[in-house]
């Protein structure tokens, strides 16, 4: 699902407590694993291991609800329906309204059902580097349209039978903000969640201090931060056409794909980043920042409350609206 960002996390403490059960407040407890296609890592201070693997049981149970590559998930079973209504849970319900108000928002610049054009891409596998034929991309791009999704209580129902949901542009924001709730809810007041690169402060350091993140220079093979940022309490989100691509010539063809042509977004942004309160606002807002290139990104980032913006462009420069 969606963006394998590459953010650079530095820590003043990091401590390890496998095989212990009480760990000091001060110690910080870990756990990993790959959900969503990506690596997640969530770390905690004065928190109970099974606290942070129920957080893990939580990024499954969501997985299973929202992945398109899951048959029994529940966007699947939307995908699969040729236009007949499906009962979902309230969990599906609220992320897809979520979804919708920045559909609508950045006009169809993101758009949750570019699943029959993402399709015809391969950015990762076997036949990664080769160019999909112009005709399939003009027919799927018929059945693009998030105007073709209806909501009726628990009920959704997609009114062209051939269109289909992908929430990789939203989802991992949505799920890393019911991770930081539930924390929340176990007194858990220091932590990070890194869900493949979106990265959620739950509070601060331990010590007092704001977790320090840097943001990935890109193309950088060493994997450098460009810059640093002290981060209390936030979520910090980065889209760029770096992070899953392939070169034909000197053209990048990348991931982030036009709405509106079904090619890769063509514009002179290497990377956006949100730092936001909540990290489902990051994930939308960061796809479609870089969508829609940065003069039309900022003057919608200038209308958003709490939303600011960093904007690195081909020739490394930052730029920053809020």
């Amino acid at each position: 699902m969606k963006k394998y960002i590459a953010l650079l996390l530095t820590f003043f403490t990091f401590c390890s407590i496998l095989g212990c059960t009480s760990p000091k407040k001060e110690e910080l407890i870990q756990v990993s694993g790959v959900y969503f296609d990506t690596v997640i890592q969530i770390q905690a201070w004065d928190a109970a291991p099974d606290v942070l693997e129920n957080c893990k049981e939580m990024c499954q149970e969501y997985e299973n609800k929202f992945s398109t590559e899951i048959p029994t998930s529940e966007i699947a079973q939307i995908n699969s329906a040729h236009g007949n209504p499906v009962n979902v849970s309230d969990e599906t319900i609220d992320i897809l309204k979520t979804a919708l108000y920045y559909c609508k928002l950045s006009n169809g610049k993101f758009d949750i059902t570019i699943a029959p054009v993402s399709k015809l891409w391969d950015f990762n596998g076997e036949h990664s580097g080769t160019l999909p034929n112009s005709e399939d991309i003009s027919n799927a791009l018929t059945h693009v349209g998030y105007q073709n999704i209806v909501l009726n209580g628990n009920s959704v129902t997609l009114l062209d039978p051939e269109a289909q949901i992908d929430l990789g542009g939203i989802a991992k924001g949505y799920i890393a903000d019911r991770l930081k709730e539930y924390l929340l809810s176990m007194n858990v007041h220091h932590a990070l969640i890194n869900l493949g690169g979106n990265i959620l402060a739950v509070g601060n350091h331990y010590d007092g201090q704001p977790f320090h993140i840097g943001i990935q220079k890109p193309f950088d093979k060493q994997n450098e931060p460009i810059t640093q940022l002290e981060i209390t309490d936030r979520s910090v989100v980065s889209s760029g056409n770096y992070e899953r691509y392939f070169k034909v010539g000197d053209t990048i063809y990348h991931h982030i794909l036009d709405t509106s042509t079904g090619y890769p977004c063509q514009n002179d942004l290497y990377q956006v980043t949100i730092i936001s309160d909540n990290s489902v606002d990051g994930d939308a807002l960061s796809t479609t920042c870089y969508a829609l290139g940065y003069k039309d990104a900022s003057k919608l980032i200038k209308q958003l409350d709490n939303i600011k913006a960093i904007f690195i462009t081909s020739d490394y420069k930052l730029l920053t609206v809020e």
